[in-house]
């Protein structure tokens, strides 16, 4: 293993208050030593000690890997045709899933991990060093279990999304579908898969039918996660506070109870406003959760129907401008917020042990992500290490 020294940082994000000032943890003209595949030190330049390798940042910004905890990259086809109708003024509903599904099982192994690899680069080049992501394209046993396979090669972060929406083959039998993704199904998903996650909305799977299959999951050894009260107000997020899921995703629609539920448990609050920007929905109202004391963090969402972006960058800015965010918090919630949300204390952070996720900004602050939006302004990334 080789050691390498990032030096003339001019502004380091930490996400470590006990290594700079404030909730970011923002330590000016620094430097970070990468050893292997952590993070090994972190300070001054001029304490910098020496490493095999040196990188002179020139008083660029760094800033922990992106923590991509929701998307849905194992897929196959395209809804371009769906996109511009809907821009054009048709409205969105949760079935327009079900074309990815047609393309997705016509697809063979090789097209899925080509296209998910493709995603991952992008991804990778915008400063995405940890990403989650789920089935629920394929809705059979198979198709299911060889899409949970395939991104389980490619990461640890991996959800059983059986329950997307009901199979287009039992749409006159929801409850037998129900019954085959919390049987069959589950038990060919499991072993590839840490999480359990169900779509719990009009038009995908109610209160009792999500519990069922969270329940059904955590016997299995999964923790939830659940996309809730993403449509309208429902029994999601309350669902996923119960039964201690990782994390409520969307978070749209939320009542005082809602909120208060989120501030008073374990759960984060993922949010996804590339999902709002690529529908015109309603925005979440990130300053109300964050005024409530609720833990959120940042996703993309990238996905073929709802939100097909794979840039977190993106993602900071809409959350600023449309969310109530501050820049600050913005970065936060798509750094150390996702690792929340992923239950992970190794990555969102630079700070000795850390895994060594690094990514350095052509710009002299973390709030130029905000700043300058749709500039591209991650220059380098180190991914466990190594440089992309």
């Amino acid at each position: 293993m080789t050691t390498t020294v990032i030096t003339n940082i001019g502004s380091l994000v930490t996400n470590d208050p006990a290594l700079g000032d404030g909730p970011l943890g923002l330590l000016q003209d620094a430097a970070v030593v990468l050893d292997g595949d952590r993070v090994a030190w972190v300070g001054h330049t001029k304490d910098a000690p020496d490493a095999d390798e040196r990188h002179d940042a020139q008083g660029r910004a760094a800033i922990p890997g992106f923590v991509d905890s929701h998307s849905h990259l194992v897929f196959a086809g395209d809804r371009t045709q769906e996109f511009n109708a809907r821009m054009s003024g048709r409205a969105y509903s949760a079935g327009g899933i079900r074309t990815t599904v047609a393309a997705t099982r016509a697809a063979s192994d090789d097209e899925l991990e080509a296209n998910l690899t493709r995603l991952l680069r992008e991804a990778l080049l915008q400063g995405t060093t940890t990403f989650e992501t789920k089935s629920g394209y394929g809705l059979t046993v198979e198709d299911e279990a060889r899409a949970l396979r395939i991104a389980a090669a490619h990461t640890d972060e991996v959800t059983y999304l059986g329950a997307h929406v009901v199979s287009p083959d039992y749409a006159d039998d929801p409850a037998a579908y129900v019954a085959l993704v919390t049987g069959e199904m589950l038990d060919a998903c499991a072993p590839y898969a840490r999480w359990v996650d169900v779509f719990c909305e009009k038009g995908a799977f109610d209160g009792e039918q999500a519990r069922a299959i969270l329940t059904a999951g955590k016997a299995k050894g999964l923790t939830p996660r659940v996309h809730a009260n993403q449509l309208s107000y429902g029994p999601g997020v309350q669902l996923a506070v119960e039964l201690d899921a990782a994390s409520a995703d969307h978070c749209t629609h939320l009542t005082d109870e809602d909120v208060d539920a989120l501030a008073n448990s374990a759960t984060v609050a993922t949010l996804l406003p590339g999902a709002e920007f690529s529908t015109r929905a309603q925005w979440p109202d990130a300053r109300r959760l964050l005024d409530a004391g609720v833990t959120v963090a940042l996703s993309t969402d990238c996905n073929p129907g709802s939100s097909f972006t794979s840039s977190v960058p993106f993602c900071i800015a809409l959350a600023v401008r449309d969310m109530g965010m501050t820049p600050d918090e913005a970065v936060r919630a798509a750094t150390a917020g996702g690792a929340a949300a992923l239950r992970r204390t190794d990555v969102g952070r630079i700070a000795p042990g850390a895994r060594a996720d690094v990514a350095l900004l052509d710009a002299p602050s973390h709030v130029h992500l905000a700043y300058r939006p749709g500039v591209p302004l991650v220059s380098a990334v180190w991914q466990a290490g190594r440089r992309a």
